[in-house]
């Protein structure tokens, strides 16, 4: 058994916020180099500015975006650790300490509906806890702006829809949200669970950089990107190719009446940050 003292869980947490707030990923980077090239005039002046601006950020004086967003935390926990304190305490200590070291906006209010008053240092987090084989812990942090997470979608199909209805329910999705959740998207998709099950799905499928290992998934993956980037929003909304830089689809069993899905819309600041101790 390995023991691992919260502390360390919250100055990884802590370090991943920072890390994330000013580095764009190296993958989706070369996203938007691939993206240029299929782009002209304003639209592929626009993707150059995203690169500049995730440029200058990554200098560490500028975060990526002014909305430093909801910080949402997958923790994948060995079955051979044991954890010397309380991880939830840890979780929301880093991103405490890490909105602050890091000069981020808190954007967290603690009433939904009576009384929206900030917290005043972004907690509490998002936590997702699995148990995982091993004796190390993987964290993801995942920072999440409001606009493209009011820009998602969840839809209870039944068994009798299919492919077809599920890709237009995702190109409705990104149609409505049009410019306003700062495209080019990356697109997290959820199918199957249940409903709640379902936006999980979604939402862990942003933090994947590569196509699903099933091909048939994969195939609908790259069917969804084509349909979402035929709609012409492009980037900032102001027309071209590129809508959405990728889609990843997570899955999972469901009931047989049932055919549950989902789309989380994340903008072009896609921070993910993840570490392992």
């Amino acid at each position: 058994m390995r023991i691992i003292k919260s502390a360390e869980i919250r100055d990884m947490v802590a370090a991943l916020c920072v890390e994330a707030a000013y580095n764009l990923p190296v993958g989706e980077i070369k996203l938007l180099k691939s993206a240029i090239k299929k782009e002209k005039g304003l639209a592929a002046n626009l993707i150059n500015l995203i690169l500049k601006n995730a440029e200058i950020a990554s200098k560490g004086e500028y975060p990526l975006c002014q909305d430093t967003g909801s910080a949402v935390v997958f923790a994948e926990i060995g079955e051979e650790v044991f954890i010397d304190g309380n991880i939830n305490e840890a979780v929301n200590a880093g991103v405490r300490k890490g909105y602050k070291e890091g000069y981020l906006r808190k954007s967290i209010v603690s009433c939904p509906l009576f009384k929206r008053i900030n917290t005043k240092d972004n907690t509490p987090a998002v936590l997702h806890l699995s148990i995982v084989k091993g004796c190390k812990v993987k964290l993801k942090v995942l920072l999440k702006g409001g606009g493209a997470e009011n820009a998602s979608r969840l839809k209870m199909f039944t068994p009798a829809d299919g492919k077809r209805e599920i890709i237009d329910f995702i190109k409705q999705s990104v149609k409505e949200a049009g410019g306003k959740a700062c495209p080019p998207y990356i697109l997290g998709i959820g199918i199957g669970g249940d409903f709640e099950q379902c936006a999980f799905l979604a939402k862990k499928a942003l933090t994947r950089n590569r196509a699903h290992s099933n091909k048939n998934y994969a195939l609908l993956e790259r069917e969804i990107l084509k349909a979402v980037n035929s709609l012409g929003i492009g980037a900032q909304g102001l027309g071209g190719k590129t809508t959405a830089l990728a889609a990843y689809a997570e899955i999972a069993p469901c009931h047989m009446a049932s055919l549950p899905v989902a789309v989380n819309i994340c903008c072009h600041s896609h921070r993910i940050k993840e570490g392992v101790i």
